[in-house]
């Protein structure tokens, strides 16, 4: 089994190119990363090229945080700002090679709110489909994004469906579908034919995977089982010192 490490949460005291250093160190088979687009795109592919690793996926930008904004794709009224946030999105994936972007909803809800998101993602999938690029969407759980417009599995295959773009899939996070849905290893086999990446973290206070109520152990069986090969990304809180939180990649690996 192969393993991503999400930059977002691994590493963060560190500038994105040294932290992908010290992925490619740690033995991490990926990396992806959440906003890195204050980080000029030399500087991530040089570190890209000299460790060999692929970029997996990158975040739209959440708007104006401290307004609120945890995305923009589905809040009514706010379009152009989402179109903007997803080509910029779509460029800086091209430039470093990723394979995938994350198109953040954002705190919404209702008929508009959805509209709005599914026009968002049409647009983005037409953009991105030229560059080979994937589009994701994830639901998170209402406990750590109380009002996110996308909260369920359910929900995303839904829309999924309604846009209809090959290019769009469903990011599967494990912590957040354990938290809102709980059976994680059951939704995975429900959702599986709309899923582009999986990430997860330790169940339910999001550290290091060998910890908490979620058994990944299997989980990660049950992931090998189904045929899936494509690295998972490790989004998980390390506390203050990453490497010491790695124990877990011999331990969890399914033989």
């Amino acid at each position: 089994m192969k393993f991503s490490a999400n930059l977002g949460f691994l590493w963060t005291e560190k500038a994105l190119p040294d932290a992908i250093r010290a992925a490619h160190a740690a033995g991490f088979d990926a990396v992806e990363c959440h906003w890195p687009y204050e980080v000029p795109v030399a500087e991530v592919v040089a570190a890209l090229k000299d460790t060999g690793l692929p970029m997996l996926g990158l975040n739209t930008r959440r708007g104006d945080v401290g307004a609120g904004d945890v995305g923009l794709s589905a809040l009514p009224g706010r379009a152009s700002d989402a179109r903007a946030a997803i080509d910029e999105a779509i460029a800086y994936a091209t430039a470093v090679g990723a394979g995938n972007v994350h198109v953040m909803a954002g705190m919404a809800s209702g008929a508009a709110a959805r509209d709005a998101f599914v026009s968002a993602l049409d647009h983005a999938c037409t953009r991105a489909a030229p560059e080979g690029i994937t589009i994701l969407i994830e639901p998170l759980n209402p406990h750590d994004a109380p009002g996110y417009f996308l909260s369920t599995t359910g929900q995303a295959v839904e829309i999924i469906a309604q846009v209809g773009a090959p290019n769009l899939k469903l990011m599967f996070d494990c912590y957040h579908v354990a938290r809102t849905e709980g059976d994680v290893i059951g939704r995975l086999k429900s959702v599986w034919g709309s899923i582009g990446h999986i990430q997860f973290a330790a169940v339910p206070d999001r550290g290091p995977p060998d910890q908490g109520t979620l058994d990944y152990s299997q989980v990660f069986r049950a992931i090998a089982r189904m045929g899936y090969q494509a690295p998972l990304g490790a989004e998980y809180k390390p506390g203050p010192d990453t490497g010491a939180s790695l124990g877990w990649m011999p331990k969890l690996a399914p033989e």
